[in-house]
């Protein structure tokens, strides 16, 4: 501090001591005139590096900081330091913005922040999904006027918040959102919105399934449960009527035992943790094998034709390929009416192989074709159970298809049959 004061009066100092030196050598006046026009170059001098000061501060950027000498280099000098430091923090800061505002991006919740007022300060990309908000025209809006749901405001009043919303936005009908507040900061709290419409849609399909599977055990299980209590019953049963019961109940049985094993399959393709055992898989032996047991439980009573179009293989799992095969072709067999044609074909399309079982059966309505891989899903549940189909063949197809990389395609009309195709990626195919 001493050296900047020191150096600030060397200038006048020195026109002193020249002053006085011409006061004793000429005169009083010229020593005055001297010293003020020294003094006066001095002030012009630092008031013209004050303007440019002043100038460059409207205008604060590195590249164009002002140059000087003297005092006034090295008072720009550590402006030119501050201002660095000052736009490196500035850089790092909006690094840091930028990457926080990527995290909350990649988020799978939406966030807003709202203020005390419950106006909106931010909202990351999935909050704007999940209000409809607009990034340019709705931040600092009261969001009650934006969500206007009534059970969202209410909500949005409570004083507690432990349990979160379930509700269905406005301009969403096919979402449901999981909605809860989060204080923070004394009187600002974080909007978290999560979709859980998939997980709705799983519940709702543990529901069917569980309500579905104990309705098609319930009738069977009647069924034997009411022929036991009448051979219980009658004493004086005849070798016919006996012989009726246990044949019914046969059925009964093979149809549950069906049930689980179907259930106890899809349980097992579904489960991660069970690997597809790969082998090379002989086709053609394949098929002849699904055509003759097809034929068996067609009993004669369709025309089944094979066609096998092309000699290549596949790398998979010959039991599950099996399993799919047969039961696309026993789909066929159930809904086909007696007389009606079923041909198997094994053919490529553009390089890819494909099973297709075609039949000229009742056929599929549109609208039904999207759910026939859901299981117990039964376009004709009485025509299904008369055949003794559990409901699930098209469930395990799809999941098969999935664990060999396939594809199943349905195209079908009503009145005019069905065709029924499994389209496997080139990468599997042998020769």
């Amino acid at each position: 501090m001493q050296d900047f004061w020191f150096r600030v009066s060397l200038p006048v100092v020195f026109s002193a001591l020249a002053a006085l030196l011409l006061w004793g050598l000429f005169s009083s006046t010229i020593a005055l005139v001297f010293m003020l026009t020294v003094l006066l170059a001095v002030m012009a001098y630092r008031a013209l590096q004050l303007f440019k000061l002043g100038k460059w501060l409207g205008d604060a950027r590195i590249e164009t900081i002002p140059e000087a000498g003297g005092i006034w280099d090295e008072v720009f000098s550590q402006l030119y330091k501050m201002v660095k430091q000052h736009n490196q923090t500035k850089q790092q800061l909006a690094a840091e913005l930028h990457h926080i505002e990527q995290a909350t991006s990649a988020l799978p919740e939406g966030v807003a922040i709202l203020n005390e007022m419950n106006r909106i300060e931010w909202f990351n990309p999935l909050a704007q999904q999940h209000f409809y908000l607009d990034a340019e025209h709705d931040i600092m809006q009261d969001i009650t006027y934006l969500v206007r749901q009534p059970e969202f405001i209410e909500y949005l009043h409570e004083s507690s918040f432990n349990e979160p919303l379930i509700m269905v936005p406005a301009r969403h009908d096919d979402m449901v959102l999981s909605i809860k507040l989060i204080p923070y900061g004394g009187n600002k709290r974080l909007l978290i919105s999560r979709d859980i419409t998939q997980f709705k849609l799983i519940e709702a399909m543990r529901r069917d399934f569980v309500a579905n599977v104990s309705h098609e055990l319930r009738t069977p299980l009647t069924v034997v449960s009411g022929f036991v209590e009448n051979l219980q019953d009658m004493p004086d049963l005849n070798q016919d009527s006996a012989r009726r019961a246990l044949q019914l109940m046969a059925e009964q049985t093979r149809r549950m035992d069906n049930l689980v094993a179907d259930l106890l399959t899809l349980s097992r393709l579904e489960n991660e943790q069970s690997p597809l055992r790969e082998e090379p898989v002989d086709i053609k032996g394949l098929l002849n094998e699904i055509y003759q047991d097809g034929k068996l439980l067609s009993g004669e009573r369709h025309p089944l034709r094979i066609e096998i179009a092309s000699t290549a293989n596949l790398l998979g799992n010959r039991d599950e390929l099996h399993s799919a095969f047969g039961n696309l072709l026993s789909n066929a067999i159930r809904y086909t009416p007696e007389g009606g044609a079923i041909l198997l074909c094994w053919f490529e399309r553009g390089g890819q192989p494909v099973f297709s079982v075609q039949d000229s059966g009742i056929g599929i309505a549109a609208q039904h074709i999207p759910r026939l891989t859901e299981r117990f899903y039964r376009v004709d549940r009485s025509r299904s159970r008369e055949t003794g189909g559990t409901g699930l063949g098209l469930a395990i197809v799809k999941h098969i298809a999935m664990r060999h990389q396939a594809k199943l395609e349905v195209a079908s009309e009503e009145g005019k049959g069905s065709t029924f195709a499994l389209v496997f990626p080139v990468k599997r195919v042998l020769h």
